[in-house]
Formats: C-alpha cells, sequence, structure tokens
C-alpha cells in the first residue's frame, strides 16, 4: 500500500506514521509526509498512491481545495483534523472517514482497517461524486446519477440527463462510498435502485433491470433473488 500523510505539524505527523505502520505493518510498499498543500496537490497527480491521510488546515490553507481533488483519484482518503464541523462537508465529498483530533491508535486503527476489509463508509452523507474534467474538479450530486458501470480500474458514471462521466476510483472503491439507495446487481454494475422500473427474466436464466429510462442493465444470476426482494 502507497500512502500519503498531508500534515503541517511534524510532531502529529511523526505520531501519525508511527501509528499507520504498527497498524498496516508489512502491508505498507511507502509512505511519505509532505507538509504543504501545493506540492501535496503536485504529488498526487504524479505518483500512484492508495491512501492519502489529509488534515484540513495545512499551514493556514484551506486543505478543502486539495479534498476535491483527492476524491476525484483512485485512491481513498481519509481525513484527520480537528476541525470536527467540516467533518459532514468531508463526508459528503467523498472521504473514506473522517478521525477527530485529538485521536489514539484505535481510533485511527477503525479507519485505516477500512482500506482492508471494504467496510461501508457513513453511508447517508455523501452526496457527491467528484470527477477530473478539463483539468478541473466537478462535483456531481448523487441525485444526478442512475447507475455506474465499472471499466477496469476506472468508473463509467451515467447520469440522469444522459451524459457520461469516467470516474478515477474503481466500482469496488465506490460502491465503499455509496449509500444503500445503490445496489451492486452485477460485478460490472452499481445501480440506484428507484431507478429500476422493472425487473426481467429472460430464458436461460438470464436477468435484467430496466430502467425509468428506458435502459436494459444486467443482473447477476447470484444477485437475482436478493434484488428482486429489495426492488418489490
Amino acid at each position: 500500500m502507497n500512502i500519503l500523510i498531508v500534515e503541517d505539524e511534524s510532531r502529529i505527523a511523526k505520531r501519525i506514521e508511527r501509528m499507520t505502520r504498527d497498524i498496516l505493518g508489512n502491508t505498507i510498499q511507502s509512505l511519505k509526509h509532505i507538509n504543504t498543500l501545493h506540492e501535496a496537490m503536485e504529488f498526487v497527480e504524479k505518483d500512484s498512491l492508495d491512501l492519502v491521510l489529509l488534515d484540513l488546515n495545512l499551514n493556514g490553507e484551506n486543505g478543502f481545495d486539495m479534498l476535491k481533488s483527492a476524491v476525484s483519484q483512485s485512491f481513498h482518503t481519509i481525513v484527520i483534523s480537528a476541525y470536527r464541523d467540516q467533518a459532514i462537508t468531508a463526508f459528503e465529498y467523498g472521504v473514506l472517514d473522517f478521525v477527530p483530533k485529538p485521536f489514539n491508535q484505535d481510533r485511527l486503527e477503525q479507519a485505516l482497517n477500512r482500506t482492508i476489509t471494504k467496510e461501508k463508509t457513513e453511508l447517508s452523507r455523501i452526496k457527491f461524486l467528484a470527477v477530473k474534467k478539463r483539468q478541473k474538479i466537478q462535483l456531481i450530486p448523487l441525485e444526478d446519477l442512475i447507475y455506474i458501470k465499472g471499466a477496469g480500474a476506472y468508473a463509467e458514471l451515467f447520469l440522469t440527463d444522459g451524459s457520461k462521466e469516467l470516474h478515477d476510483k474503481s466500482l469496488e472503491k465506490l460502491e465503499q462510498l455509496l449509500s444503500p439507495v445503490f445496489e451492486r446487481i452485477h460485478k460490472s454494475y452499481l445501480v440506484k435502485m428507484s431507478e429500476v422500473k422493472e425487473i426481467i427474466v429472460k430464458s436461460g436464466s438470464k436477468y435484467m433491470a430496466e430502467l425509468n429510462n428506458g435502459e436494459i442493465i444486467p443482473i447477476g444470476r447470484t444477485k437475482y433473488k436478493e434484488i428482486k426482494a429489495k426492488w418489490v
């Protein structure tokens, strides 16, 4: 696992690094500390990462500028901050967890374990998915999202206006962040259940979901009974 700590207080950064090494052990491939917002934003654009541990106040600069960029990337983001009032906004943007300062090793371990166990985050709070578009970050409201299709290491977002956006996170990572209104109906599809108009059974044990916009997407055989029960 390649990890970046973005923290302007060296004492706290060293404590986070020590705890992270204690918790994750030999699963860590690299662990780097950066203490300025500008350098951190440059680093995440150039280097392959699995996790960023981010403070929201970096030498007086607002870490939300980086947060919007970070959540659009392929890696997960955990915020470690004394600004508890910003937790809701951070979750709305799509962070995996928010660890308030002061913190102990148990609380940090709870957050870091989510990167391993795939435990879902604060499910009801996320409101946006951030995507990189024309070298800018666009926040897409979840209310505009119909379904998501896995595309290898990336995911395609299908929106109510008929457009499609590419997200750098995999389908698995987005599933971890999204609320229960989205269901994994197939190995390659996450769909907002309220958008399912009808479930179709075809010969040869093939199952399909017809959406309100007329599109038809597959339902996995092993998922059919579970999805049928939730849809009814």
